[in-house]
């Protein structure tokens, strides 16, 4: 339960900065914004601040009665290409749907209706609708920022497996050998190993780690445990892990997995320590670590594509919804500071796959604007939202596949 709250927590906290992008870029840019929801509908409850009075009207649920309903249905002055028209209070409606997984801002306009009128999104100029269009993915990039250079300046989990680190750190915390990733249908799947946990020691099976409650041998470092795997290859073997504060035991005998040329546990490995730095080269380092980590982003995705059009399938490192609150509730198990990773992680995420150009994404809708500029007239609005209608199920039977793999990950 905890897991999924801070899941939706965390999610909000990404739509909100994503959408108080497009807001904001919206009403400098003079154009009216309807509505700022969090959440999807059906609306639960919304208020907007009354221009005359300066007092905050409440509403509850969608603030008609049954009547005003059937009569707005009735209406045909009400529709615009057969459908609803946005509905008008005298300033934004802030308000709290009960699908807690996104969000949206109403645009005046930005469906093709009221173009004409100086406040609508359709009547802007060309790079006053791109600046809106992308404002979410660069909030989302600024975000990211912002949590990087909280965290070096508090301490944030660091692979220190090179041994030539910078000089200007402060280490807060040893490295010590952590479990950054499990392969499925791998020993170290099967012998209970799991993100996050971490390795004390390596020895042969029958070797006696405890003397009374002191843990015997001698600490490693990923490399010299990847080198004891390789030369005991064939024997059985037994990890110390240390996971939420307990140590455990866990025998394991390395196997031949895909195409590995010798046995192998199935673990990715990290000397994870935590670091920190002064709170001036923070910034310039949490500046810097994010574009890095966001062109690594846009790597995997080239791969992720790649492999879908060749007909490879999905790779294994895709997670659906499932898959990130687990993620989610994996990290705030290690600590505060490696939940500031995955917030910064997402928060990425979040920006590269919207400034992607597939209609009904950012990215999309900023394809069409460009279109529309270059030939002088914009594309039909009723091909651009069968566009986008195609690219959002498309979208939805991805995550579908991935959220059922998830599921099954779990099981």
């Amino acid at each position: 339960m905890l897991t999924v709250l801070l899941f939706i927590l965390i999610l909000g906290l990404l739509v909100v900065a994503h959408e108080f992008g497009h807001f904001i870029t919206a009403r400098k840019s003079g154009m009216k914004v309807f509505e700022f929801g969090f959440g999807f509908p059906p609306r639960a409850l919304g208020f907007y601040c009354d221009p005359q009075s300066k007092k905050f009207v409440w509403i509850f649920g969608s603030g008609k009665t049954k009547e005003q309903k059937e009569k707005q249905k009735s209406t045909l002055a009400n529709t615009v290409g057969g459908e609803e028209r946005e509905e008008e209070y005298p300033s934004t409606l802030w308000s709290l749907n009960w699908l807690p997984l996104g969000g949206f801002v109403k645009i005046k306009g930005e469906n093709g209706e009221n173009s004409q009128d100086n406040d609508s999104f359709g009547a802007q100029k060309a790079w006053k609708k791109i600046v809106v269009l992308a404002a979410g993915v660069t909030m989302n990039v600024i975000l990211a920022f912002v949590v990087l250079s909280l965290g070096l300046m508090i301490g944030l989990p660091t692979d220190l497996s090179g041994g030539d680190n910078d000089p200007q750190a402060i280490i807060i915390e040893k490295p010590s050998v952590v479990v950054e990733q499990v392969e499925d249908a791998s020993p170290a799947k099967a012998a209970g190993i799991q993100f996050g946990d971490k390795i004390l020691r390596i020895g042969s099976a029958d070797m006696n780690w405890f003397e009374g409650e002191k843990l015997i041998g001698e600490e490693i470092n990923s490399q010299k445990l990847v080198t004891y795997v390789n030369e005991h290859s064939s024997e059985e073997m037994s990890l110390v892990i240390e996971r939420t504060g307990q140590n455990l035991v866990l025998k394991i005998t390395p196997e031949m997995i895909k195409n590995a040329s010798t046995p192998k546990l199935g673990i990715a490995l990290v000397d994870a320590g935590i670091i920190k730095y002064p709170w001036y080269l923070a910034i310039y380092k949490g500046f810097t670590a994010t574009f890095i980590l966001l062109a690594n982003i846009f790597v995997g995705f080239y791969y992720l594509l790649k492999n879908l059009i060749l007909g490879n399938g999905l790779i294994a490192d895709v997670a659906g919804p499932v898959g990130i609150a687990t993620i989610v509730g994996q990290s705030a198990k290690l600590g505060f500071n490696y939940l500031l990773n995955i917030i910064a992680m997402l928060s990425l995420s979040l920006a590269a796959i919207n400034i992607l150009p597939i209609p009904a994404l950012d990215g999309g809708r900023i394809v069409f604007v460009i279109l529309e500029k270059i030939f002088g007239k914009p594309v039909p609005m009723k091909y651009e939202q069968i566009a986008h209608t195609i690219g959002f199920l498309l979208l939805m039977l991805l995550v579908v596949v991935v959220t059922f793999r998830d599921v099954v990950k779990l099981f």
